[in-house]
């Protein structure tokens, strides 16, 4: 642990290992963003390798190219975009494909870099942090590895791979990733928790929380027009923003359309916006149900987000009914609540425990329709309590995730890991 900081007084190099970067609107592309150009304000250098811009769809962003090798500068931020196997974010062989050919070509653009201080490498994916592994080992400095998503136990959870000799492989790799780390930051204690039982000593382990910055998503009018633009006429809203992916458990969205519209309740619209493996099969699924009361938008500009959320009367965070998802404490809640959205939460563990202290929303069981029916006719029946819910969430958020004071504190983390290895040398 890093109770204080040895301040440097140069500026330190950051390499940042991503395998996401915006213009791609996920969570782990955001949070690389963020906190990347907060340190770059605070007047360091910070270099990040990631891909061409793909996903969730597997098809390369509008003015980019999948190219070996290219670099831009993104508000102060050196990118270095390298060559990978694009593959849509679904198929087991396809998936490794990608994130082997990135730990390849990202390690091989850094071995061109100016030395850095120190690395970072994030998670989702595995591979991502051993692109930090190898190059920590070949450049001698310290190795931060960030854990947003524990592999391959999230992978098992979901049953998306069932080859037990690779899973062991891979557990393997995760075991020597831990050890090779000079630090690990989680983005929750669950996280923590995990790594604990999987043996890491404890004051090798940090936990920087996901936040959002709050002046930037502010509580503001409904953006009507734009969501007429969209095909929505319900008056009531309960938008999921995200990944439509394995993980999620939007199935029970459909089956809670289908017990709405049996109670007779045309006021409620479901709002799913994104992309991911399974958002052509749900929507499908809901066609062939004559289910109008679920909206489908594909992938939207992140710019957008704050309009949706403005005309959402409850935004729906969700996912399977697993233990390993108890850990987690997913990203969008920190938007929404900003936002003074109210949250409907379909994950236990230490996000229910969240919501509960912060009085920001409702809780449900995971994949249960009938709680999720429930919720949101409450809260269609009682705008008062959703802007109660709402209220609180911004007020919880603004004092506990700020992002730019988050950002700090995993700076101060930095500076410290340099000044100790210099001291070391």
């Amino acid at each position: 642990m890093f109770p204080f900081s040895f301040w440097v007084s140069e500026a330190v190099r950051i390499l940042f290992f991503s395998h996401y970067f915006p213009p791609e609107v996920n969570a782990p592309a955001t949070r690389t963003y963020d906190n990347c150009k907060r340190w770059v304000e605070l007047g360091h250098e910070v270099t990040v390798i990631t891909c061409a811009p793909n996903c969730p769809s597997g098809v390369v962003f509008e003015g980019y190219q999948n190219k070996l090798y290219q670099r831009e500068e993104v508000d102060g931020i050196e990118v270095v975009r390298v060559w990978t196997y694009i593959a849509a974010n679904e198929g087991t062989i396809k998936r490794i494909a990608n994130y082997t050919s990135y730990l390849m070509t990202s390690v091989l653009a850094a071995a061109g870099l100016q030395r850095p201080d120190v690395i970072v490498a994030t998670s989702p994916q595995f591979f991502c942090g051993w692109s930090g592994v190898l190059t920590h080992f070949w450049r001698g400095i310290p190795f931060v590895l960030e854990i947003r998503d524990l592999w391959p136990d999230s992978i098992t959870a979901v049953g998306a791979m069932q080859q037990p000799a690779l899973l062991r492989l891979l557990y393997q790799l995760e075991d020597w990733m831990y050890k090779a780390a000079t630090h690990i930051v989680t983005v929750g204690d669950g996280y923590k928790e995990e790594l604990l039982h999987k043996g890491v000593n404890i004051e090798k382990i940090s936990v920087i929380t996901n936040g959002v910055d709050p002046d930037q998503y502010l509580p503001q009018s409904p953006a009507l027009a734009y969501k007429q633009a969209l095909g929505i006429q319900q008056p009531f809203v309960c938008s999921y923003i995200g990944t439509i992916g394995m993980a999620c458990g939007l199935q029970v969205v459909l089956t809670a359309a289908e017990k709405l519209k049996a109670l007779g309740r045309q006021d409620i619209a479901f709002l799913l916006v994104g992309d991911g493996a399974l958002r052509a099969e749900l929507q499908q699924a809901a066609q062939d149900k004559h289910l109008d009361n679920v909206i489908f938008t594909g992938l939207l500009e992140k710019r957008r987000m704050p309009d949706v959320l403005s005309f959402s009367d409850v935004t729906l965070v969700h996912l399977k009914k697993t233990d390993l998802f108890k850990t987690v404490l997913p990203s969008k809640i920190f938007e929404a609540a900003s936002m003074e959205r109210p949250i409907l939460l379909g994950v236990e563990g230490h996000s229910a425990e969240l919501i509960r202290t912060a009085h920001a929303g409702i809780c449900m069981e995971p994949e249960n329709a009938d709680d999720l029916v429930a919720a949101v006719c409450r809260l269609a029946d009682d705008p008062d309590l959703g802007a109660k819910l709402g209220k609180n969430g911004r007020r919880y958020i603004q004092e506990h995730f700020h992002r730019g004071k988050l950002a700090e504190r995993y700076l101060s983390l930095l500076e410290t890991l340099v000044a100790k290895g210099k001291i070391a040398s």
